[in-house]
């Protein structure tokens, strides 16, 4: 049974726009009265982001994506789910996939009740028609993560409550749930959002990016819409960048600094404060007892693979020491002491002062960059008419900061490769490399430096991707409470 069944709004952070006496009594009924209720509602659609992010000695739900990559490594053997994925032998047990799917449908949920409810609350119309909008474009990335993630997944799309046929609903079309997130995106669009919301909103700018995101998986596998989805990505992305909201960072460190949360390169981002909710990944991306952190808890979670990093070209900056990776740290008892980490760490999700002093980190999770954006508009332009000038200024702009010679002269087919190349090297570990994978069913060859066909592809563990690992399993947990699930193939 999916957790849609009460059809009560979970009202996570949201007491403070409340003034009723007791709100543990609140029903869908009493509740969508008043203005406050309608932004406490959306508030409450984002928080369901958070819950996949945590991780310490079992692990955390956001790196079965990254572990299913084989770009990945870890220290941590009680983590058993990380490791199931990494070695292609997982189940429909993982906790990993569980975590998603109910936190996420949980976040459909209330979308659902705000899209349903916000409509009869007397207030402005135009903050109506914005709070609308993101709560379609918060519908529309959850189902589109779900659909990447699970393949065959149910459609609801109205409240549910116990007496509803959707109780126990069965998997839809994959093509209708695409028609919905293009719908969606498409009403959050012409809901007067700003650009660009540095209180990390959804904004303009995000919806549109999300959108190129979405007709690019649309054009490739499994839906093969092929050169007409192409085009729509590279126009939507275009929009993006012709906007002039958006820029690259200077600096690498940018990516972690709490000082650019929301703004330049951060298109979309999870929403963390230090000492409220802080950012709960930083033990997890640490060294193996190694000595070198304000955490307690330092577990050797997740880093890269060596032959990954080594795969980079030699004069790329993102790969020399302290850019993406690093290698050595300070010993948290006299920080003029280094310490060999044994391997190569995620320096560019490390949030330093929380590592060296504070233990509570106040970094934002980024869910959509500018870097992605103009290789998604690089690569879908190629698609539709080849290598063109603009093209060749997207991917330049990010092979420039890494200090690596412009492209020119290729064919379609080289800029192609090119193109993907740099969305391995750029966006690995956040949570994007394998979505690409699945939908070109191609994998990277850190020895050629060429791309194969994913199933055959193999991992460092020894073992080859067959058809199964295009997905994750629905979890075995849902299959038992909700008897019209379909078990995914192979699993």
């Amino acid at each position: 049974m999916l957790v849609l069944t009460t059809g009560s709004l979970w009202l996570t952070g949201c007491r403070k726009f409340l003034d009723e006496s007791d709100p543990s009594n609140y029903t869908e009924e009493n509740y969508f009265t008043k203005p406050e209720h309608a932004r406490s509602s959306v508030n409450a659609i984002y928080a369901s982001l958070r819950d996949p992010m945590g991780g310490d000695f079992g692990g955390g739900p956001w790196t079965m994506t990254e572990f299913a990559t084989g770009q990945a490594a870890t220290d941590l053997g009680q983590a058993v789910d990380a490791i199931y994925i990494r070695t292609l032998r997982n189940t429909a047990d993982n906790a990993f996939g569980v975590s998603y799917w109910r936190n996420y449908y949980k976040g459909i949920t209330n979308a659902n009740l705000s899209i349903a409810k916000i409509p009869n609350i007397k207030m402005d119309a135009t903050e109506q028609t914005k709070l609308l909008g993101e709560a379609h474009f918060m519908r529309a990335w959850y189902y589109f993560t779900l659909i990447r993630l699970f393949g065959n997944i149910p459609l609801v799309t109205e409240p549910v409550d116990l007496k509803s046929e959707q109780i126990r609903p069965k998997q839809a079309n994959p093509e209708d749930v695409y028609k919905l997130i293009v719908d969606d995106l498409t009403t959050a669009e012409k809901a007067g959002l700003p650009w660009v919301d540095a209180g990390g909103r959804a904004s303009l700018g995000a919806v549109k990016s999300l959108l190129a995101k979405v007709y690019l998986t649309m054009a490739g596998y499994p839906l093969q819409k092929g050169a007409a989805y192409y085009d729509l990505a590279a126009k939507k992305a275009e929009e993006v960048v012709d906007s002039k909201q958006y820029r690259l960072f200077e600096s690498y460190y940018d990516l972690h600094n709490p000082a650019k949360k929301n703004v330049e390169e951060n298109i979309f981002m999870i929403q963390y404060k230090t000492q409220v909710i802080p950012g709960n990944w930083q033990s997890l991306i640490i060294p193996y007892n190694k000595n070198i952190s304000a955490y307690s808890s330092e577990t050797g979670g997740i880093y890269a693979e060596e032959s990954f990093v080594k795969s980079y070209d030699p004069a790329d900056y993102r790969a020399k020491e302290g850019q993406f990776f690093f290698t050595e740290f300070t010993h948290q008892d006299d920080r003029s002491k280094k310490v060999a980490l044994g391997g190569y760490f995620l320096y560019k999700l490390f949030d330093v002062a929380a590592q060296t002093s504070t233990a509570n980190s106040d970094l934002n999770w980024s869910l959509i960059r500018y870097a992605d954006i103009l290789l998604v508009y690089a690569e879908a332009s190629n698609e539709v008419s080849g290598p063109g000038a603009k093209a060749y200024e997207a991917v330049n702009a990010i092979r420039t900061r890494a200090k690596l010679p412009a492209l020119s002269g290729l064919t379609k087919e080289q800029f192609r490769e090119a193109v993907w190349r740099e969305r391995w090297y750029e966006l690995c570990f956040e949570n994007v490399t394998w979505f690409d994978m699945v939908r070109l069913r191609k994998a990277f060859n850190v020895t050629t430096k060429t791309f194969e066909n994913y199933v055959g592809h193999k991992f460092p563990v020894g073992r080859a991707l067959t058809e199964r690992e295009l997905l994750f399993p629905i979890p075995s947990v849902e299959l038992r409470n909700n008897p019209n699930l379909v078990p995914t193939k192979g699993y």
